[in-house]
């Protein structure tokens, strides 16, 4: 009969599939606290609460290492989503704290996951930068501006690997655009405070 192997290999197979499935469904599942304590770290910073928002990485930070051992060369893909929103996170405490941005072999993530989340922090700092102003903190402002920018040109040149870095070239698209609306805001700031500086001297 023709089909004597065919019933076996088929089963093997199924089971195997079953497995990945199960794995995937796994990772899909418990990633998301991962990404929750991410975005929980990252709203502490902007609220000023440094040590929550290290605290909230630090568990995001065990959570992934755990989960990374989980997944298989074929389900790693899957971890990249986690990864972005850990090195988003971590990259805003480092400039908040006035540190290095670490790198990705320091921060344990995928080249993929590093770059992904790099490009997502240029729109934190454009919510910083932009909060900074708000309260007249000028030069910290001024700081957070040139981190962003530099980091934009950084990363500029990672929009033409679209085809494996996914949605790299619309986040970069967005990343121009972010900078531009900051770099109009710090400029317009800084003739506002001229002029108030200007108008001081005259009524002396």
């Amino acid at each position: 009969m023709t089909l004597k192997n065919v019933k076996p290999s088929l089963n093997k197979i199924a089971k195997s599939l079953t497995e990945v499935q199960d794995a995937r469904e796994f990772l899909l599942k418990n990633t998301r606290e991962i990404i929750i304590l991410c975005s929980k770290s990252i709203i502490s910073v902007h609220s000023g609460d440094i040590k929550l928002a290290n605290n909230n990485l630090r568990q995001a930070d065990v959570l992934l290492k755990k989960y990374k051992k989980k997944a298989t060369p074929d389900l790693l893909r899957y971890m990249i989503t986690p990864e972005q929103e850990f090195v988003e996170a971590a990259s805003l405490i480092a400039i908040v704290e006035k540190k290095e941005i670490p790198s990705e072999i320091k921060l344990g993530v995928m080249p993929e996951s590093y770059v992904l989340g790099l490009m997502d922090c240029v729109g934190e700092l454009k919510r910083m930068t932009f909060d900074k102003i708000r309260i007249g903190d000028i030069d910290n402002a001024l700081r957070v501006f040139e981190i962003m920018e530099n980091l934009y040109l950084h990363l500029y040149p990672f929009s033409m690997y679209d085809k494996v870095l996914k949605e790299a070239r619309r986040k970069m698209d967005v990343d121009r655009i972010l900078v531009d609306d900051v770099r109009g805001a710090i400029t317009e700031e800084k003739r506002r405070s001229e002029l108030i500086k200007a108008l001081n001297k005259i009524q002396k």
